[in-house]
């Protein structure tokens, strides 16, 4: 499993262990009159949704500031981007560093790290790139969470056939938070030159495990999950598009193999000569 999956699976899990931990604090109503750090940042997340709820759908108001956040974030997600395609380019090359050092002892996994450092230091690939735009969000997805959970407005709030306070009756949300979860993995995966088990199997396996804890979260966080995968999908369209990313490549080694046939022709006709 690469180190960058690894990161990813490791947010993705503390994530989680994290929004399962504020289901069972801070259960208390807030309103304009609370105090604390928290609670006045969650009461200020649900005053921008109620703001952004034209008509006073505060559904709209989820959507606009998934968009808003989005946005934000834009700068993060562009970097993360440019060092996710600096790494896919070089995994050819630490295939190779894995095959120069398969040992498992302590000298090999050295010499293994201090030259795959050294690969990253040279290609100007930084491994934490991956984790800013996830690690941002966590702020923004506990204060969605919250500000459902503990204002009565938001909590109450409808959206279409959706009670944001409650769970989907029909499931509808559950389906499509997983499928774009797919997309967007999906896409990734498809930029990279190599694919190895684990990646296919994790872009597989995490829009099952966004699924199932879909059906019985609150509707206004899927509803976040729905749109921020939609955004992220569009933006890695956009920003990465990984069909642009394989006719670039598929250019290159082609014009790789050209110029080697036409050594093998200049040399085949320097020695008939």
């Amino acid at each position: 499993m690469s180190r960058r999956l690894k990161k990813r699976i490791l947010l993705g899990i503390l994530n989680l262990l994290l929004l399962c931990l504020l289901t069972g604090c801070g259960t208390s109503k807030i309103n304009s009159h609370s105090t604390g750090l928290w609670e006045k940042f969650v009461w200020f997340f649900a005053l921008s949704i109620k703001f952004l709820s034209f008509g006073g759908s505060m559904g709209i108001g989820i959507i606009l500031l998934t968009f808003i956040i989005k946005m934000a974030l834009f700068p993060l997600m562009m970097f993360q981007m440019k060092s996710m395609r600096k790494m896919q380019e070089i995994q050819p090359e630490l295939k190779k560093l894995k095959e120069k050092y398969p040992g498992k002892d302590m000298e090999s996994r050295r010499l293994l790290n201090e030259e795959t450092q050294r690969l990253y230091s040279e290609k100007g690939v930084n491994m934490y790139a991956g984790c800013l735009p996830m690690l941002a969000q966590l702020p923004f997805m506990w204060g969605l969470y919250q500000s459902i959970f503990r204002v009565d407005e938001i909590h109450n709030g409808q959206f279409l056939w959706l009670d944001l306070g409650q769970y989907d009756p029909y499931y509808v949300l559950p389906v499509l938070a997983a499928i774009f979860t797919f997309v967007t993995s999906w896409l990734t995966m498809k930029a990279s030159p190599e694919q190895n088990g684990m990646t296919k199997t994790m872009t597989y396996f995490m829009p099952i495990i966004i699924l199932f804890m879909a059906f019985r979260m609150f509707s206004g966080v899927t509803l976040y999950w729905v749109v921020q995968n939609i955004l992220q999908a569009i933006q890695t369209l956009l920003i990465n598009n990984p069909f642009k990313i394989q006719k670039e490549r598929e250019k290159k080694e082609q014009e790789k193999r050209d110029l080697e046939k036409a050594k093998r022709k200049a040399l085949k006709k320097a020695l008939k000569k």
